[in-house]
């Protein structure tokens, strides 16, 4: 299967060996998980593996807008990180490009009904193999510990 990005023309197996995905059923609909998304004092409160927290200096869920923000790890080490919002289709997916000076990115969260509940994909896309592999061994369950967290802040929202 092939599909074109820009001037770029990718087969699903080539993508496959660049891709971390995670998924997760949530017991709750997509436009309240998309609520956790987009308001920043929401978002601060579950973003990021456990144990951290974040400092949030700009976030604005609109295309082209810029989120800039430091996760401080439980070990008292600060992780910078931006990232440009590329998409936003509420409450149904959003895209962003992770920027360096950490691990460069596409991340796209997609979120589908399923039975009064919601599918979330967490798909993160590296430009290369190498930087995919580089990371996945810790990426996978920091992700999962991530998703643990939104899933804990929904629950305390209803």
């Amino acid at each position: 299967m092939a599909f074109e990005d820009s001037d770029k023309q990718y087969s699903s197996e080539v993508i496959s060996e660049r891709e971390i995905i995670n998924t997760r059923i949530l017991n709750t609909s997509r436009k309240q998980i998309f609520h956790a998304f987009k308001d920043p004092n929401i978002l601060a409160q579950w973003w990021g593996p456990k144990g951290f927290s974040n400092t949030f200096y700009a976030f604005n869920l609109q295309p082209g807008e810029t989120w800039h923000y430091v996760m401080h790890g439980p070990d008292g080490v600060d992780y910078e990180n931006k990232s440009i919002i590329l998409e936003v289709i509420e409450p149904e997916q959003i895209v962003l490009r992770h920027l360096e000076p950490v691990h460069e990115f596409l991340l796209t969260i997609s979120l589908s009904e399923i039975d009064r509940k919601t599918k979330l994909i967490w798909r993160m896309t590296f430009d290369s193999v190498e930087e995919c592999k580089k990371v996945e061994k810790f990426v996978v369950q920091a992700n999962e510990q991530n998703l643990d967290r939104l899933e804990a802040q929904l629950a305390s929202m209803t």
